[in-house]
């Protein structure tokens, strides 16, 4: 079965950066979508960022764009996102997401699989 896990998530100062990795398994990685989303506290789980199974497209929310990059290495079955300049509001749980075959979307409905979430919390 797929399993995603995450890491890389902690506590970090605001103006900080943070590189969260989601190393995956159980399907061919290099053939997905990956994706991150993320959820603070009664809110719901929402889009940050998202790559096309080679690399060449991406997509952000536009409360991260500028400030987020997401990667992928297909040798290494693994995806990554790059934060800087972070806020207090980015603090939430991150989840890696695997997507849907064939799409590369921005809803919680694109995507098939979820890790079990790396808590990253920015103090003000």
């Amino acid at each position: 079965q797929v399993q995603l896990v995450e890491s890389g998530g902690g506590l970090v100062q605001a103006g900080g950066s943070l590189r969260l990795s989601c190393a995956a398994s159980g399907r061919t990685f290099s053939i997905y979508t990956m994706g991150w989303f993320r959820q603070a506290a009664g809110k719901e789980r929402e889009f940050v960022a998202a790559v096309s199974w080679s690399g060449g497209t991406t997509y952000y929310a536009d409360s991260v764009k500028g400030r987020f990059a997401i990667s992928r290495d297909n040798a290494k079955n693994t995806v990554y996102l790059q934060m800087a300049g972070l806020k207090p509001e980015d603090t939430a749980v991150y989840y890696c997401a695997q997507g849907r075959d064939g799409v590369l979307g921005r809803t919680v409905h694109d995507y098939d699989y979820y890790g079990q979430g790396t808590q990253v919390t920015v103090s003000s």
